[in-house]
């Protein structure tokens, strides 16, 4: 999206407006969101190099509040997710190289993958992550499911999966830290 694109003319007051119409809670997320669209909606590569600068802000961040406690804490809960991820990899390699025709598959194997990971890890987070892996879980099984009579896929089968139930994360951590506040 360009700044002199139809599609900025639209995008800009729109987000303007919900800025300010939003409780003050609540904006930091809108424009998580909104740049995130923003910048991968010009170039899609971008959506890796804006997740790589939340990951090291977030580790950053992690850190300067909780010292070293917070990096062991984030090693053993990495720990515990990285052979979901080397498996979703290899499974991703395996049906390219086997079975390209059953490539409809990979979006529903990756969200049931992604689930076993956040099981995996959900006792160095917070509780209520363990819906989260629900959520993943479940639209995995809905992905295969929709997918199977006509072998297509989505990219919203990627899209919509992953960035609610990144935002489910987002909001419990944000209700964790605003109820350690408040204590």
């Amino acid at each position: 999206m360009l700044f002199d694109s139809f599609q900025f003319a639209i995008f800009f007051p729109l987000v303007c407006g919900l800025f300010w119409a939003l409780p003050q809670r609540w904006r930091w997320l809108l424009l998580l969101i909104s740049s995130y669209y923003f910048y991968m909606a010009w170039r899609p590569a971008y959506a890796l190099v804006l997740v790589v600068i939340t990951a090291i802000e977030t580790i950053r961040r992690s850190r300067r509040a909780h010292g070293g406690f917070a990096t062991a804490m984030l090693q053993s809960a990495l720990e515990q997710f990285v052979p979901a991820i080397v498996a979703g990899g290899l499974l991703t390699i395996a049906l390219l190289e086997v079975a390209p025709q059953d490539l409809w598959m990979i979006p529903g194997l990756w969200h049931i993958v992604f689930s076993l990971g956040v099981f995996a890890s959900r006792r160095f987070l917070p509780r209520a992550v363990f819906w989260v892996g629900v959520w993943f879980l479940a639209c995995g099984l809905a992905c295969l499911a929709l997918a199977a009579p006509t072998h297509t896929n989505s990219p919203w089968a990627m899209g919509i999966p992953y960035g609610v139930g990144h935002l489910l994360v987002a909001g419990i951590l944000q209700y964790r830290h605003q109820a350690e506040l408040s204590r």
